[in-house]
């Protein structure tokens, strides 16, 4: 028998919340309530991240360790204060309405669907169609080193900065690490994708067999990192900062300052990354916000523009082979 549900008061808003007591990580024993908590703690930090971007929910209505599901459209029962957005994913295709996590309601709003991860566009629904950022996915083979990862990191950052662009970094939440470059407005997809792809190959080149490309999994070298610069497009998702992930520690998706990658690149163990990664959890995550701040904040996120950076790229990238 489910527990009565429990009327509670976020901002000038009552929310009805449900299962509080449901398990939701068995082996740490977190409850939903406990989620719930994390994400109404986390929203000074988070929400900036999530606010007017489309949202998708990855839901375990059950647990990480049974079934779950991604949901784009508005759930049956969304409030009428939750803001929506009609758009479609691609171009020409069916239209979905988002959710829009503008405030601490609606976010916890979503965490009592158990919704633990979430995913949210590139763009903002005031420019849907240019990106504020170029993303950058470094996903590491099954015996791919901590320190392999973040060496391949910092080149990343190198590159970009031989082109005047700087970079911010921080965990998947699951094993590997998001690198990204704020942009000023008015550039589109297109643009964007192109420039991450010129990018990739030259980090390919200068990394050697520590990088690769090749989308097939199994045609990958397990030592090596995944370079994914294709998430790059309408309707493609990325991990917000500061959300959680469905894996054992609830582990968070945590802004890092580049001192801690180079750190990390110079380990003399082999690592790997999941081991060396454990610091960022759900119950550790406040000491690092409280000491550092948001590493991600309006503070540190500079938007810069490309036209210097391609030309540069022009003329001291080697042309991909």
């Amino acid at each position: 028998m489910s527990e009565p549900r429990v009327g509670v008061r976020v901002g000038s808003r009552t929310l009805s919340l449900s299962n509080l007591t449901k398990v939701l990580y068995p082996r740490d024993g977190f409850t939903k309530g406990d989620v719930i908590d994390y994400y109404r703690r986390v929203a000074p930090q988070i929400v900036p991240h999530l606010r007017g971007r489309p949202l998708t929910l990855q839901r375990y209505p059950n647990g990480i360790d049974e079934e779950s599901f991604f949901e784009k459209h508005a759930p049956k029962g969304t409030p009428d204060w939750v803001e929506r957005f009609d758009a479609s994913s691609s171009e020409g295709g069916k239209s979905v309405t988002y959710i829009i996590c503008n405030d601490e309601p609606t976010l916890v709003f979503v965490a009592n669907l158990a919704a633990l991860i979430l995913h949210v566009w590139t763009s903002r629904i005031g420019s849907i169609d240019d990106p504020d950022f170029v993303f950058f996915d470094l996903d590491p083979g099954e015996q791919c080193t901590v320190k392999t990862l973040a060496r391949v990191a910092v080149a990343l950052r190198a590159t970009l900065r031989e082109i005047g662009l700087e970079s911010l970094v921080k965990t998947s939440g699951g094993m590997g690490l998001h690198v990204v470059v704020p942009l000023q407005a008015g550039y589109g997809y297109a643009a964007i994708k192109v420039f991450a792809e010129a990018i990739a190959h030259q980090l390919s080149a200068v990394c050697g067999p520590d990088v690769t490309l090749e989308r097939t999994i199994k045609k990958r070298d397990e030592r090596a990192v995944y370079l994914d610069y294709v998430q790059v497009g309408r309707g493609k998702t990325y991990v917000a900062p500061y959300s959680l992930r469905a894996r054992d520690g609830a582990p968070v998706s945590t802004p890092l300052d580049w001192s801690e990658v180079e750190a990390f690149a110079r380990k003399r163990t082999e690592v790997l990354p999941e081991a060396a990664f454990v610091a960022y959890r759900m119950r550790t995550v406040f000491k690092r916000i409280e000491r550092d701040g948001d590493l991600w904040g309006a503070r540190l996120w500079h938007p810069q523009r490309l036209e210097g950076a391609v030309a540069r790229a022009r003329t001291s990238f080697a042309a991909p082979a």
